[in-house]
């Protein structure tokens, strides 16, 4: 049997939906580690058996590429079809023996990075390759399905309970324009979705012990389906849909009911070592990030000793959970963890992503000290991405080498999310240099904390008049600060006409003996408001 990620498997599955040959003859065996994406102002790092996506290339562009792969443990290049398949290009592939794949109109290239991505043995978690359940690997939902497919003589796609496809079979070409945009879209379109929802048809499926027959009714769905509920005892895990034309028999009723039991304990294998590995891969990355005796292993096992790492770390805004309950805060950092993992696994294959307390970290290795700028790429793509979804704030660490680098990456990483996280700063994503004097300020603040101090000094009395009189005095006095003296920009901070800005920043001199014309007595009023009477 050939590895679950080998170029074999990834043609297998996805050819007759998405990717043809189009130059040369992949070796099916080849194992492919990783997918990388061509970008002609970044200098890539190529897994073995690496496939590379050449986004935004067709014809004689694709002839540089090949040239400057010589020698890199490429696989194959898909480039976006249709491509005109020149002498020159093939002599430019066969001279490296790296095969050129087209990608096939309609599909996205963040469609087939996920597909792809899918049937890599680094993505799937839940294989274990030792063991098997019911004559198939173990968690190898695509083993499944085409298993499935074989015995109901239909193409069958293995859906989640939000209808978002797991694995399907091969033969989807025989399916309809529905099942097809299905597969390239990993979920059933909206629109689908909710004719069956209204039809009652997801109650039933839900409902029933037994497959249910869903009549074509158009809009893209030409062939009948029949549909089964997976259960692991009470709980639906997802379902078996089939696209198969006439009566359903009882043999084929009856391999589907066999099929949906055996579908449940792959799924539940998926689950058990998608949590399993979670936790493993956490407990490397904390390990790795503490240092300490064990902290070398935790990088070996990561794959990430003698690389140069970019330590980032990322963190919802304000207070985790406030005005919301403990349930709907760890959903929150759930969410938070996975799409932070996805987003680095798919720029980079060797980033290592854990939850740990209150951030979530990656380890991302790199080529050079420059690869701290890709990492801040890389996290304000993210931030983007998210929206205003989730209030996410990203941090960046300055490239580290080592496990004492590694540990002080860390540190600086936490300095910097802090000022982002309790809103002193406006960015959304930063590095140290950016919040520095920010990062100074609460630090300072801490030491007067644990020192107990607080406003002495003409500071003090002002603040004293003001709980007094609720006269306004300390706001005035920092924002003219703030305006460097200028009573029009201050007044108007303040929604207050300038004149009485300028009356009160005169009763501050006269209250309080400060001299403002002083600018050490300027700046030692402006770090008592910063750290000590900001309320």
């Amino acid at each position: 049997m050939r590895p679950r990620a080998s170029l074999g498997r990834v043609l297998d599955d996805l050819g007759d939906t998405l990717l043809e040959v189009l130059v040369g003859t992949p070796d099916p065996d080849v194992v492919i580690d990783g997918i990388v994406i061509h970008d002609p102002l970044d200098e890539p790092v190529y897994p073995s058996g690496a496939l590379v996506l050449a986004v935004g290339l067709t014809g004689d562009d694709l002839i540089p590429l090949f040239r400057s792969l010589g020698g890199e443990p490429v696989a194959g290049v898909v480039a976006r079809l249709p491509v005109t398949v020149t002498p020159e290009l093939v002599e430019a592939a066969d001279a490296n023996g790296i095969a050129l794949l087209g990608l096939r109109r309609g599909a996205t290239w963040a469609q087939l990075s996920a597909l792809l991505r899918s049937l890599l043995a680094e993505g799937d978690v839940g294989v274990v390759p030792q063991e098997s359940l019911g004559g198939l690997p173990s968690g190898d939902l695509f083993a499944v399905a085409n298993a499935v497919a074989a015995l109901l003589d239909a193409p069958v796609t293995i859906e989640d309970r939000s209808s978002r496809v797991l694995a399907f079979s091969g033969r989807q070409d025989e399916g309809d324009p529905s099942r097809v945009e299905a597969i390239i879209g990993r979920q059933v379109p909206e629109r689908l979705a909710r004719v069956l929802n209204e039809r009652g048809i997801f109650g039933e499926l839900y409902r029933a012990q037994r497959p249910v027959v869903i009549e074509p009714w158009g809009d893209g769905v030409f062939r009948q389906r029949v549909a089964i509920a997976v259960r692991a005892g009470d709980e639906v895990l997802g379902s078996i849909w089939a696209v198969m034309d006439g009566e359903l028999s009882a043999e084929r009723e009856a391999a589907l009911q066999d099929a949906a039991k055996l579908t449940a304990l792959h799924l539940l294998q998926v689950r058990a070592g998608a949590d399993a590995q979670r936790r493993i891969r956490s407990d490397l990355v904390a390990t790795a990030l503490e240092g300490g005796s064990d902290a070398r292993s935790a990088l070996d096992r990561l794959g990430l000793t003698n690389r140069m790492v970019v330590v980032l770390g990322a963190g919802l805004r304000g207070r985790p959970g406030e005005g919301a309950d403990e349930q709907a805060a760890a959903s929150d950092w759930q969410r938070l963890n996975d799409a932070f993992a996805v987003h680095m696994s798919t720029s980079v294959p060797r980033a290592a992503v854990a939850h740990i307390g209150a951030a979530v970290y990656a380890l991302m290795p790199v080529a050079d000290e420059a690869g701290a700028a890709r990492a801040v790429r890389l996290a304000e793509e993210f931030r983007d991405r998210l929206g205003k979804g989730l209030p996410v704030v990203v941090a960046v660490g300055p490239a580290v080498r080592g496990i004492n680098e590694m540990v002080e990456g860390r540190a600086v990483v936490d300095r910097v999310l802090r000022v982002l996280r309790d809103g002193h700063a406006t960015r959304r994503v930063a590095s140290l240099p950016d919040v520095y004097t920010q990062s100074l300020l609460l630090e300072l603040r801490d030491l007067a904390i644990v020192r107990g101090d607080g406003p002495i000094g003409p500071i003090a009395e002002l603040l004293a008049y003001d709980e007094r009189h609720d006269s306004g005095l300390l706001e005035s006095l920092e924002a003219w600060l703030d305006a460097f003296g200028d009573y029009t920009v201050a007044a108007a901070a303040l929604f207050i006409h300038p004149n009485t800005l300028r009356y009160r920043i005169r009763r501050v001199a006269e209250l309080s003996g400060l001299d403002l014309a002083d600018p050490d007595q300027r700046f030692a009023a402006l770090l008592q408001l910063r750290i000590l009477a900001r309320r």
